[in-house]
């Protein structure tokens, strides 16, 4: 990948030289200038993947971690070594707010750049090129308005619009729906994206420039988008695209599998992951755990991913005794409360069967309680979503599950780290499943259900016989329910195997309303933090300033439409 970095600078030669010349025709008159056989929009796709699925960690950080991963209960902050209460989030910071908008925003302009070189008339005409280039503005847009709601779509491209009006949610989708048809049209049959040096290869992330599997992306993705408008106001559309794209295929195997590898060398302004907050901000402040919810769910139904997804918790480091103390704090909320703070924390572990001693101390005025975990076995405890800032100090981090390596390992150390999650064969089994179940299409729904599970369980690496008995043995495997039942588990099992795509795994739950016990949102104020929202579930993020300060009549104009700018104001298909 690092060559492939290289190439961009080589395009961003080629787009100034460009911009200097009427045609190519005189590019090639110039004895220094790229010929017309050595350019290629093959060059500009690589960024347009890597900027929209591992930006640089400015927006990583704050925009997927701070708010997408925490929203879908996957991760969470306030552990008592951690920089921030697990509020943050929950409670508006404009600051945060701002890199993530400003970084979904921002992203268009190098989309339309591609799009308009690789259109037709344009200086790099390829209508192939310009079938993914729309297949990727789908994804862009599905992730940009399932985030903030209304957008700038039909004119956001429009170099004479300055101020593009914002279309709804309705129009935005069917607007996809519509350009993943005309990309399905346009690669037909097409094996790949042509000879010399258009023919598309490793500079293509995802596919290594299989144009079949980006095919079955785009309907994917197309499902995907029919069955979230489904029952929405003024989708009509959505009946007949997942009719058509139940008729078409879908990812279904392994092998075809959207997952872009992460470089593991080149730094984290170039393209980011986890580890780059986890191992460079130092310290333990930084460091976050596994919520609740998603442990619970991997426990409790004995699924094998609970092992790749996390890490047992530690219990404790001290030398000799593997003790974890809980200090009494010298006064205030967590004085008042210590006893209900610690009993709480408790609960946790004895939630997930951890066996361990509790033993009251006290020493020159001090008070503490020493927890001492039996290290026979491995346990794994979630953190509560939203616990507060007052009880931080009994929030042990070593008495909760952290990520696993994988997602967590820093860069340039030679260790493997897992993948950006695109669209899997995992999600189109579980989607086939979801419309069977809603009465559309043919075939058995238990089939794909079960496919889809397997599928997600290998991207992990789980080991087969696991698996099989997993799917024979678990209830959570078996569609033998009422329909609300089947559907449940299906949103269950699409919101595991989003885990690490923290955009996807909360549209899941703000789509479905499962799982339940992220829904309903918080109300003890003893315990968490009921932030901007008032403890009710975060349903959208609001606009970031740059929308007021570029195009404020217009998103003004939005608001009045789709509800107040905040947090809570629900989307058009939201459950």
């Amino acid at each position: 990948m690092k060559n492939i970095i290289k190439n961009i600078s080589m395009v961003l030669m080629l787009i100034l030289m460009s911009s200097s010349c009427s045609d190519f025709d005189e590019i090639n008159e110039k004895p220094n200038a790229f010929s017309s056989d050595e350019v290629s929009a093959k060059y500009f796709l690589t960024s347009t993947q890597i900027r929209l699925y591992a930006p640089d960690r400015y927006p990583y950080w704050r925009a997927q971690l701070i708010h997408a991963d925490r929203f879908a209960g996957q991760f969470t902050f306030g552990h008592n070594g951690s920089w921030w209460s697990d509020g943050l989030g929950y409670t508006y910071t404009s600051g945060y707010t701002d890199a993530a908008y400003g970084w979904m925003a921002g992203y268009n302009g190098g989309l339309t750049s591609y799009l308009n070189f690789v259109k037709e008339g344009g200086d790099l005409e390829n209508e192939r090129y310009f079938a993914i280039g729309l297949i990727m503005k789908g994804l862009y847009y599905q992730m940009f308005t399932d985030t903030f709601g209304m957008l700038p779509y039909s004119e956001a491209s429009d170099p004479d619009i300055i101020t593009p009006g914002y279309d709804n949610q309705a129009v935005i989708y069917e607007g996809i729906i519509n350009e993943l048809n005309t990309a399905m049209q346009i690669i037909g049959d097409h094996p790949n994206t042509g000879e010399g040096v258009d023919l598309l290869t490793k500079n293509d992330l995802f596919y290594n420039g299989d144009l079949q599997k980006w095919k079955k992306l785009a309907n994917t993705l197309k499902l995907r988008l029919g069955l979230r408008a489904l029952g929405a106001a003024d989708a009509g559309f959505a009946d007949a695209a997942i009719n058509e794209a139940m008729l078409s295929d879908v990812l279904m195997n392994s092998d075809e599998n959207a997952l872009m590898e992460k470089d593991i060398e080149i730094n984290q302004w170039a393209n980011a992951a986890y580890g780059d907050v986890w191992w460079n901000f130092g310290g333990l402040g930084s460091k976050w755990n596994v919520g609740k919810t998603l442990i619970d769910y991997l426990r409790n139904n004995n699924d094998p991913r609970l092992f790749v997804y996390a890490a047992p918790i530690e219990g404790g480091k001290e030398e000799n005794d593997w003790k974890v103390e809980i200090v009494k704090p010298g006064s205030g909320s967590g004085a008042d409360n210590f006893e209900l703070y610690v009993d709480f924390i408790l609960s946790q572990l004895d939630d997930a069967d951890v066996e361990y001693t509790k033993t009251l101390e006290e020493e020159n005025g001090k008070t503490w309680y020493s927890i001492e975990i039996d290290r026979e076995n491995d346990y794994y405890v979630g953190q509560p979503t939203r616990l507060n800032g007052e009880m931080q100090f009994a929030i042990k981090y070593e008495l909760f599950s952290s990520p696993a390596d994988i997602v967590i390992n820093k860069k340039n150390a030679g260790n493997p780290i897992s993948p950006e999650i695109v669209m899997t064969a995992a999600e189109g089994n579980l989607l086939k499943a979801e419309a069977i179940v809603k009465g559309f299409g043919s075939g058995d729904a238990q089939t794909f259900y079960q496919e889809g599970i397997r599928q997600a369980m290998m991207m992990w690496d789980v080991d087969s016989g696991d698996i099989d008995t997993f799917l024979a043995n678990e209830d959570i495997a078996q569609l033998d329910g009422s329909m609300e039942e089947n559907l449940e588990k299906i949103a269950i099992q699409r919101w595991i195997a989003d885990y690490t795509d923290g955009f996807e795994a909360w549209a899941v739950v703000r789509d479905t309303g499962y799982p339940k016990e992220l829904t309903v949102g918080v109300s003890d104020q003893l315990y968490y933090s009921l932030g901007t929202l008032n403890g009710v579930y975060p349903q959208r993020m609001r606009y970031g300033s740059g929308a007021y300060n570029t195009n404020g009549s217009n998103t003004d104009a939005a608001n009045a439409i789709q509800g107040p700018d905040e947090q809570k104001t629900k989307l058009w298909w939201a459950k």
